[in-house]
């Protein structure tokens, strides 16, 4: 028996939910497949799958023995294209997926660049604050802002992502400035949601936290309206820095309260990270692509812009 083949038709048919569609996958007869499966079941001495005439499931055992091999399967496809790539010239399509206030802000102006690098570099862009997984999203490197990920994926840290309080001098003109963070409560606040919920907003004090989250007068993931919001008087939000800074330089926007220790969240450490599969830094087109951000957007101090 041919056991890594039918570890691929294992894990296509538990993907698609039928033998007919690993079949059309792999152009063969679904007998095939399900001969290759049956196979593999008696070498294992376990079913697999759970059979019906509409539809096909694993089995409990089936579903654990699934994520433990579709893991080693995407590591080793990863590892042959790595092996067959080395030292070659970068060239081919290039996915990646970036919250979308940093890839409108930061990245995208910067990509024309790269381009003109790397003509041979055909980029596939998706612009996304959901929640995701590299091998689930199928994308070759990820640009996420919170905290450092597990260990099966190689993360660099590009710079830290501090929010302060911010607001017009519109605003603060008619509703007065804030002289301490409790008083934040009393001022209507423009809310980023994050796939978890609104962000809060926090003060800490000595070493206890405290939600002094203003009014919700606006809620949205699109951070780029809520700016705007804040540009025209509304309120006030909690904006990352490095987003925040264009306005700050013009005077459009005011940090408020930097001497209180803010954030939106108990842990410090926040920062945006470039991700990537640990085996994707030796296939050239990722080594242009990681290479030539952190040359752009990390200092030589490692704080980011």
């Amino acid at each position: 028996m041919n056991q890594l083949l039918a570890l691929k038709y294992f894990c296509k048919v538990v993907e698609s939910g039928s033998f007919t569609g690993a079949a059309n996958a792999f152009s063969v007869p679904p007998s095939s497949i399900s001969r290759r499966i049956s196979d593999l079941e008696t070498s294992l001495g376990t079913n697999l799958l759970k059979r019906s005439t509409r539809v096909v499931k694993p089995t409990e055992i089936g579903q654990i023995y699934f994520e433990q091999v579709s893991e080693i399967l995407l590591q080793l496809d990863q590892s042959t294209e790595s092996v067959k790539s080395y030292q070659t010239t970068p060239m081919g399509q290039l996915r990646i997926s970036s919250m979308v206030s940093f890839g409108e802000q930061l990245l995208c102006p910067l990509l024309d660049e790269f381009t003109a690098r790397y003509p041979e570099i055909v980029l596939d862009v998706s612009l996304s604050d959901e929640l995701s997984s590299l091998a689930n999203d199928d994308v070759d490197v990820a640009i996420r802002g919170g905290y450092a990920p597990d260990e099966h994926v190689h993360a660099i840290r590009l710079m830290p992502n501090e929010f302060i309080p911010v607001a017009s001098p519109a605003y603060l003109a008619i509703a007065g400035t804030p002289s301490n963070g409790f008083e934040l409560r009393e001022h209507p606040g423009l809310f980023f949601r994050t796939p978890r919920g609104p962000s809060p907003w926090l003060l800490k004090t000595g070493d206890q936290w405290h939600d002094v989250s203003g009014k919700p007068l606006v809620v949205s993931n699109n951070a780029k309206w809520l700016i705007e919001l804040g540009l025209r008087g509304k309120g006030i939000m909690m904006a990352p820095r490095w987003s925040a800074n264009p306005y700050l330089q013009t005077g459009e926007l005011v940090a408020l309260l930097d001497k209180c220790d803010l954030s939106v969240s108990q842990n410090q450490e926040l920062a945006i990270y470039l991700l990537y599969q640990k085996p994707r830094y030796l296939v050239p087109k990722v080594k242009a692509f990681v290479d030539f951000l952190t040359e752009r957007l990390m200092t030589p101090d490692g704080n980011g812009l």
